[in-house]
């Protein structure tokens, strides 16, 4: 059971600077706007994903570009699914940006389990969309803060693949 947590399959993402793909595989279990007071102080769009123990955990760059910030935060470990896990929880902070998305916020969060977050992310960086940006060992949540007007391409509860689905497009 746990090598499962730890594989990482090749998956072939397909590169394009106008989508957002899934960061991670997991289960959507929230789409709305929300005040994100950390780096953006405004009101964008919000998709979680939940990652279940059988689901694979790497996390990936949802788009390609130029990191602009990375920073850990420690913190508790409240289930992953707690509304206050976003903020009260171990986490990383990343923003990605290109010329064509613009700017797109991403947070790791730990969960009850998960006692280790993995973040390749270093402000500077350039990186492609689809590669891997770190790993939460054992699990938990992906936080995606989108701007707004950008057109969501999922619903609540739906199942995504990290790497591959378009999960959004500006």
């Amino acid at each position: 059971m746990v090598l499962q947590f730890f594989r990482n399959p090749k998956r072939a993402t397909p590169k394009n600077d106008k989508h957002i793909i899934a960061p991670v595989d997991g289960k959507v279990v929230v789409i709305e706007e929300v005040f994100e007071k950390e780096y953006f102080k405004d009101t964008p769009f919000i998709i979680s994903i939940f990652m279940s123990p059988i689901n694979v955990h790497v996390t990936r760059y949802a788009i390609g570009g130029k990191v602009l910030f990375s920073k850990y935060h420690p913190g508790k470990f409240l289930v992953a699914w707690h509304p206050k896990s976003s903020e009260e929880n171990e986490r990383t902070t990343i923003v990605l940006e290109n010329k064509s998305v613009g700017q797109v916020l991403y947070r790791q969060i730990a969960g009850a389990l998960a006692r280790r977050i993995v973040n390749y992310a270093e402000a500077g960086m350039e990186v492609t969309q689809g590669e891997d940006a770190g790993f939460i060992k054992f699990g938990s949540r992906v936080d995606m803060f989108l701007p707004i007007g950008t057109k969501i391409n999922l619903e609540l509860n739906q199942v995504v693949k990290g790497g591959v689905d378009c999960i959004a497009e500006i």
